[in-house]
C-alpha cells in the first residue's frame, strides 16, 4: 500500500502544542507548519497528495501546479480559502469541518452580549483599582446595567449556530426573531418567530450575526441597514467580519446611531492597526477566538482525521467540492 504524503500548512491556529497530530500520522507521512507564507505554499506542497490548510489560500492557479494533489482538507467550516470549483475540475477532493463548534461560538456570542450588558470588566478594575473601597455606598455601577430578559434578540442566520443561541437567548426569557432563507422555511422552531430584515434589524434590541460570507451577505451591514436599527440596540458578529463595513459601524458606535458592538471576527485578520473600529464607542473585540476553545479543537482535530480516513477508503465525507468526470 503506497503511503501518502500529507502536509498541514498552516497547524498552529488548531494545535498550539495542547492536541496531538498522531491521527494523521496513522494515516501517512505527516509534515505539519505552524504557518506557511504564500511564497513557500508551493515548495511546501509541491510533493504532497493530502493537503491541510485553516487559512493558508489554495487557488485555482495553486491547485493547478500541484498534480500529485489528490485531497484538501479545510480545518474548519468555512472553505472559501480553496478555490473549490477548480479543485472539482482537477479531481481534488476538498472537505470542511462542519459544526464543530456551535456551542463554543453560541457560548462567545453571549460572553459579548453579557460583557455589553453589565460591563463586567470594567466593573471588576474599578474595584481593583481602589473605587469600591473608596466608596460611601455599598454599591456602585459607572455604566448603565441592562437585562436581557422580554428584550427581542434578532438572529442573522439560522443554521446550527443560530439556532444554539436561540435555545440561549430563550432560557433568559427573551423573545427571539430570526432571518435566514434557508433553514427556517424547512423547519418549524417553537419560540421563534421568522421575520424579514427590515422588521429583524428594526425590532431587535440585539441583532445576532450567524450567516456564512457570500455574495449577499458581504457588505450587508451597512449603514443604511444600520440606520434601522434602535439607538439603544447593539450589534454581535462572530461569523464572519466581511459582513460588516468597518467604517459605517464604527461611525454608527461614535454618533450613537447604536449603543455599542461586540465583535470576534473583522474584516481584514489580523487587523491593521488603522482599522476605525478598534477607537470605536463602547465595541468589544476579541481576536476571533469564538471556535477556539480545547473541546472545540478536540472535536475538528477529531473531525479532520475520521475525513481523511474517510477519504483513503473511498467514501468521503464532509464534501464540499464536485468532482467533474
Amino acid at each position: 500500500m503506497t503511503i501518502m504524503k500529507i502536509v498541514v500548512l498552516d497547524g498552529y491556529a488548531l494545535n498550539p502544542g495542547d492536541l496531538s497530530w498522531d491521527g494523521f500520522k496513522n494515516l501517512g507521512e505527516l509534515t505539519v507548519y505552524d504557518r506557511t507564507p504564500t511564497s513557500q505554499i508551493f515548495e511546501r506542497s509541491a510533493e504532497a497528495e493530502i493537503i491541510l490548510t485553516n487559512k493558508t489560500l489554495l487557488d485555482s492557479d495553486m491547485l493547478k501546479s500541484l498534480p500529485k494533489l489528490k485531497y484538501a482538507g479545510v480545518l474548519a467550516t468555512g472553505y472559501n480559502v480553496i478555490d473549490t470549483e477548480a479543485a472539482g475540475r482537477l479531481g481534488i477532493t476538498v472537505t470542511n469541518i462542519p459544526s464543530y463548534s456551535t456551542d463554543s461560538v453560541a457560548q462567545l456570542t453571549f460572553a459579548l452580549i453579557l460583557e455589553l450588558c453589565h460591563h463586567v470588566q470594567k466593573h471588576s478594575d474599578s474595584v481593583f483599582d481602589g473605587k469600591w473601597s473608596d466608596s460611601v455606598d455599598f454599591t456602585y455601577h459607572d455604566y448603565p446595567l441592562i437585562e436581557l430578559a422580554s428584550k427581542t434578540l434578532g438572529i442573522i442566520g439560522f443554521g446550527n449556530i443560530g439556532k444554539k443561541v436561540s435555545e440561549i437567548a430563550l432560557a433568559f426569557g427573551m423573545r427571539v426573531i430570526a432571518s435566514d432563507k434557508t433553514h427556517l422555511g424547512k423547519h418549524k422552531h417553537t419560540g421563534i418567530a421568522r421575520a424579514g430584515m427590515y422588521e429583524l434589524l428594526s425590532d431587535s434590541d440585539i441583532v445576532s450575526i450567524h450567516c456564512p460570507l457570500t455574495s449577499e451577505t458581504a457588505g450587508m451591514i451597512n449603514m443604511n441597514n444600520i440606520r434601522l436599527m434602535k439607538k439603544t440596540a447593539f450589534l454581535i458578529n462572530t461569523s464572519r467580519g466581511q459582513i460588516i463595513v468597518d467604517k459605517d459601524l464604527t461611525k454608527a458606535l461614535n454618533e450613537g446611531i447604536i449603543a455599542g458592538a461586540g465583535l470576534d471576527v473583522l474584516s481584514v485578520e489580523p487587523p491593521p492597526h488603522d482599522n476605525p473600529l478598534l477607537k470605536a464607542r463602547n465595541c468589544i473585540i476579541t481576536p476571533h477566538i469564538a471556535w477556539a476553545t480545547l473541546e472545540s479543537r478536540k472535536r475538528l482535530m477529531d473531525m479532520a482525521v475520521r475525513n481523511v480516513r474517510a477519504f483513503l477508503s473511498g467514501k468521503p465525507v464532509n464534501v464540499v467540492s464536485q468532482i467533474v468526470h
